[in-house]
């Protein structure tokens, strides 16, 4: 009996920490569909490769959610939607994301690698849908 209620518990675990792991790319997808520049910013790292459109350069955080608030203004968002993850690794998460605006749909693609307990955007690139 014991080895059975191990397993169950194990297993409970297992999943719970799978559904928080999502819950960082449904999260970031959220603030994408709100425009909130800021929410996102939150989870740069200290520099962010941020590729939107066809300019592509390394910023520093503060520089990226200016970059990104802008965007935002040119483009306001409508709906947002995940339509790829990966969290099998530990250390990194990706997300893609649809996002419709007023002005055209992009993907928004998400690189994420873990630095102690939390996720941190390395990479964020916005392009227009083909």
């Amino acid at each position: 009996m014991k080895p059975l209620l191990s397993l169950i518990v194990l297993f409970v675990n297992m999943s719970s920490s799978i559904a928080f792991q999502g819950d960082v790319i449904d999260g970031l997808s959220a603030h994408f569909k709100t425009g909130n520049s800021k929410e996102i910013a939150a989870s740069f790292s200290p520099s962010v490769d941020l590729i939107i459109i066809d300019e592509e350069d390394v910023y520093s955080k503060a520089q990226a959610e200016q970059i990104l608030r802008s965007f935002f203004s040119k483009y306001p968002p409508v709906k947002s939607a995940v339509i790829h993850r990966l969290n099998t690794n530990p250390n990194y998460r990706y997300g893609a994301l649809s996002l419709a605006t007023k002005n055209g749909t992009f993907r928004v693609s998400i690189t994420m690698k873990k630095t102690g307990s939390t996720f941190f955007i390395t990479e964020l690139r916005i392009e227009t849908e083909k």
